[in-house]
């Protein structure tokens, strides 16, 4: 696209039409690598936060080098939406030429890139860092971000016969879950005790915007792959603080996020030499991940806009050449 040209503007039914799951996965794999190779420029994540309506909202921003463009995200999330009717998430994307700065594309996707990238970050780190007979999949929560990630696992993994159970306070609302995926050909049940359902998984992904750990440490079984999706804000945390100081490997997309509004926020207050490896880092050989089957991996997924730059990009590219 040229800056002579029309600015794009795609709403969310078009941009969902043109969506690629498999083109988006290989383009957010290289731009974690691409991040922790200090090829993506990114600035600090703009916070506003609007706790009497449990709600937030996320600015983030960033060029990968050589990239025809630059990203700006607005992403929010108000929690109590769905009691009245509306989505949880909500957001758009913005384009701009990183020639002339131009304004090419806006995507107007209401937060379902931001869910889509989140869901496929937290897959690649489950297959990059699960066991190579790993097929118990725990997702701990309920909202679209359950959905989402059971559902990007199960299409990333074909080979896998994976078996996924779903917990959450709300039992109801686990079972609409379930009932969601089993319509998608998805193998899935309700995890009717977390502390079970914990010891039996191999693989774990928290899905929530919790405050406080979900479970206690010691819950979790030698060889699971723990990923965290949730805390993206100062002050939240789903995973006990030793978990993440006990584990073999913790595993961030962005260290400097991780530490400072992340999971590994609590964990790194508490002992600042703690070592933590980026994914990016993993996903090009540079370290080697999982050492050997009984390893503990806690990973914290706070969102880059590596991620949103990647996604934004696959759309604006298959809107200019549909056959792709």
């Amino acid at each position: 696209m040229t800056d002579t040209q029309t600015i794009l503007d795609l709403e969310k039914t078009k941009i969902i039409e043109l969506f690629d799951l498999d083109r988006a996965a290989r383009r957010i794999r290289d731009a974690y690598i691409a991040s922790s190779k200090g090829d993506v420029q990114t600035a600090d994540v703009g916070h506003l936060s609007f706790p009497e309506v449990k709600g937030d909202c996320h600015i983030k921003s960033g060029h990968i080098t050589g990239s025809d463009s630059y990203v700006i995200k607005i992403a929010s999330g108000f929690y109590d939406n769905p009691s009245v009717g509306f989505p949880s998430s909500n957001g758009m994307m913005l384009a701009f030429s990183s020639q002339t700065g131009m304004p090419q594309s806006i995507l107007r996707d209401e937060g379902w890139l931001t869910d889509m990238r989140t869901a496929i970050g937290g897959a690649i780190a489950a297959l990059a860092l699960a066991r190579a007979d790993a097929t118990q999949v725990l997702i701990v929560g309920t909202g679209t971000q359950a959905r989402l990630q059971a559902c990007c696992l199960n299409d990333l993994a074909p080979n896998r016969k994976l078996e996924f159970q779903i917990w959450g306070r709300d039992a109801v609302k686990a079972k609409s879950v379930v009932a969601e995926l089993e319509k998608s050909g998805i193998t899935a049940s309700v995890a009717v005790d977390l502390p079970s359902a914990l010891g039996t998984a191999n693989i774990i992904t928290t899905t929530t915007p919790s405050t406080k750990a979900l479970f206690d440490a010691g819950l979790v079984c030698a060889g699971t792959v723990v990923i965290a999706v949730g805390a993206d804000g100062v002050g939240k945390q789903e995973l006990p603080v030793s978990l993440i100081a006990d584990a073999d490997l913790r595993v961030c997309d962005m260290i400097r996020q991780s530490i400072g509004h992340g999971e590994f926020q609590g964990a790194v207050s508490l002992d600042p030499s703690i070592e933590i490896i980026e994914l990016g880092t993993i996903l090009s050989g540079a370290h080697p991940g999982r050492a050997n089957a009984r390893e503990i991996i806690v990973v914290d997924l706070t969102g880059i806009a590596a991620q949103d730059i990647a996604i934004a990009q696959t759309i604006i590219e298959a809107a200019a050449s549909p056959s792709l």
